[in-house]
């Protein structure tokens, strides 16, 4: 059946559906609510002055509606509540005008002004709402309201009763779960919370249990294959490489060579997750992976996300193997169409033995005369399909991930179940922990004379806010251009501030950037484009204000900007709200103990601070919220598996035919 067959659904309402990413009835009946109204509707007599309440009234005159400054109203109407007749104000509805008719009954939700007889709504329901009834709230935009898709919901539901019910029948029976179309009714129109917590649990656990299927399958197809490029690296060799380094390893970074080194001369194929702290010095060991990869006479392609990350890993990667006889190149973006078709003949002739590159690296006309190792940096930026597309590139190069992610090793475990994990948590040596404090508006101007003391010592600041511009009058939220003006105040413009924030264009981005990393900057106001990667050494302070807007995982990363050398550096987050969530910041600079208290503090939430565009995105589950049913669920589908039940289930054949195998 398609979205045109059912009520209410024309070629307009379809348009509306798509930017939704709507497209079949099976989308429209699994896109869930993201929250519930609950009402308890309320006598008016029973009503405290200034209480927020529900209350059922009817109309009592026509609405008038007021229109002051730009794109502001208000509208009016009195109407008879518990025998009370009240005025009522909402703003910005003057839609609602022609909506609202003398004589019937309508929903009230706001505050009830008992001392002037007045109820400021915040919201009105154009029928009587019963008491106790339950609502469900969609993210919706401005072509579709909320009320329309309950409606086309209703009218799918009503009319088609067959579902994919992709839970295995025996597992079914096991739990009790109610039936999928039972289980969709109540989630987009809950009798009772009793249900309701029913539907979600059975469409919880079917969509974990889908997730590790897919994980455990690849597992157990990628363990089968021993077609992997078998190397013959010694151990002394790697040593002899190691020894050359400026700088010393620490022993999560040997052990996590070790995994390495005995990976890539395995005859399995490697699929590794080198898992680390910010600033733990993931890329050296992918690195030394490469110059294991050069000594077997294969090339290695490495992905970032960003030209900047991709031009700092390229001269990293120059200045740690200038002695030894390794062609290196970059390939982004921004470089000309000569420039890039030169790189890749001698890319495709084997000219070159290690090439760093962005999205650039992914299209078709990239060919490599003998890929053998693919390492792929911040791997959750990059889709599923990205990364495979790159390890097509060659018969069957081995694959490195890495994430600055820190997760507890339990949680990594279960959801990169079909990779091995290497984790690194100690700091290279010589590094000191960065010295974090909150401080309240009322409190800046100890931070600033801080400031200015690093600045005196020749040390550069990132300053970090969660707004380009604040478009909201009311908001007290600092932004990036408002920061500049009172800093350049505050510094009476004798120091060179900048700001970097996602609008600027690549080339801005990319000189600011290097303006900053040659000192030229000396305060770098941005937003969170800079959370992840960026290694400005002579960085020594973060100063984040608004920060109880920031999760803990995405503070860390922006604290682990500074502290990349053996200075002493600081980390200020300035907020005037809740303390009791940042004081984990100033008790620990360990991203994984972070993490875990960010689990147990938040519960409910993405498990990597923002949403991820890949594999991690779930309709009604979450990875920290849900992990006991993740693990009951991995623990079926390894029994699922184990009894090639999967074989002869048509969803299930559908699912592994669909995976993008390493392969």
């Amino acid at each position: 059946m398609d979205l045109q067959n059912i009520k209410g659904i024309g070629d307009k309402t379809i348009k509306s559906l798509n930017k939704l990413n709507i497209y079949n009835i099976d989308d429209l009946v699994n896109y869930y609510p993201f929250r519930y109204q609950t009402y308890n509707i309320k006598k008016l007599s029973s009503v405290s002055n200034n209480e927020n309440c529900t209350i059922i009234a009817t109309v009592e005159s026509n609405p008038q509606v007021f229109y002051f400054k730009k794109n502001f109203n208000r509208l009016s109407f009195k109407a008879l509540s518990d025998n009370l007749l009240i005025n009522v104000t909402i703003f910005n509805r003057a839609f609602l005008k022609n909506n609202i008719k003398i004589g019937e009954e309508i929903t009230l939700i706001g505050k009830f002004e008992k001392l002037k007889n007045n109820f400021v709504a915040s919201d009105i329901k154009l029928d009587k709402i019963d008491n106790n009834t339950i609502e469900p709230i969609y993210h919706v935009n401005k072509d579709i309201k909320n009320r329309t898709l309950i409606k086309l919901i209703d009218n799918t539901l009503a009319i088609n009763k067959e579902y994919d019910d992709y839970i295995p029948s025996e597992i079914n029976d096991k739990y009790g779960f109610i039936s999928k179309y039972e289980a969709l009714q109540e989630i987009h129109n809950p009798s009772n919370i009793k249900e309701l917590k029913q539907s979600k649990l059975r469409l919880i656990y079917e969509e974990l249990f889908i997730f590790m299927f897919k994980i455990m399958i690849i597992k157990k197809r990628n363990d089968s294959i021993s077609l992997g490029i078998r190397r013959n690296v010694s151990q002394t060799q790697v040593e002899e490489y190691i020894k050359s380094l400026p700088f010393s390893l620490t022993d999560d970074q040997l052990n996590a060579v070790n995994d390495c080194l005995n990976d890539l001369n395995s005859d399995k194929r490697m699929n590794r997750l080198i898992l680390g702290d910010v600033g733990s010095g993931k890329t050296i060991v992918a690195i030394i992976a490469m110059v294991i990869n050069y000594y077997s006479n294969y090339q290695s392609a490495m992905l970032a996300p960003t030209e900047i990350l991709a031009k700092q890993h390229y001269k990293n990667i120059l200045n740690l193997t200038k002695n030894l006889n390794i062609s290196c190149e970059l390939i982004v973006g921004s470089m000309s169409v000569r420039e890039k078709n030169n790189i890749k003949k001698r890319l495709e002739n084997g000219e070159i033995d290690i090439i760093v590159g962005t999205h650039a690296l992914l299209t078709d006309d990239v060919i490599f005369k003998d890929l053998g190792l693919v390492v792929t940096d911040e791997q959750h930026r990059f889709g599923v399909n990205q990364r495979t597309s790159l390890q097509n590139k060659g018969k069957l190069p081995d694959i490195i991930y890495l994430s600055a992610t820190p997760i507890p090793r339990t949680y990594a475990l279960t959801i990169y179940g079909d990779m091995d994990t290497s984790m690194i948590k100690q700091k290279p040596n010589g590094r000191k922990d960065i010295i974090t404090k909150i401080k309240k508006n009322s409190e800046l101007k100890d931070v600033l004379y801080h400031m200015l003391e690093e600045i005196k010592n020749n040390h550069q600041i990132y300053v970090v806010s969660s707004l380009i511009t604040n478009e909201d009058d009311n908001s007290d939220l600092k932004d990036v251009m408002l920061l500049k003006e009172k800093m350049d105040i505050a510094f009476n413009n004798k120091v060179n501030i900048g700001i970097l924030h996602g609008k600027l264009k690549n080339n801005e981005k990319e000189a600011i950037m290097n303006d900053f990393k040659n000192g030229i900057i000396k305060i770098l106001i941005c937003t969170t484009i800079v959370e992840v990667g960026v290694d400005v050494k002579n960085a020594t302070m973060m100063v984040i204000f608004d920060a109880d807007r920031f999760g803990l995982a995405t503070l860390h990363q922006l604290r682990g900007r500074v502290g990349r050398n053996d200075l002493q550096s600081y980390c200020y987050l300035i907020c005037d709200k809740e303390k009791e969530r940042l004081n984990v910041m100033c008790e620990s600079n360990d991203g994984f103990y972070i993490s875990q208290k960010d689990f147990e503090i938040r519960g409910e939430g993405d498990l990597f601070g923002t949403k991820q565009s890949g594999d991690m995105s779930f309709k009604v589950a979450d990875i920290k919220r849900d992990y006991k049913i993740l693990l009951q669920a991995k623990e079926d589908v390894i029994k699922f598996i184990d009894s090639n039940e999967f074989r002869y289930n048509n969803l299930y054949r559908r699912i592994v035919n669909n995976i993008d195998f390493l392969n």
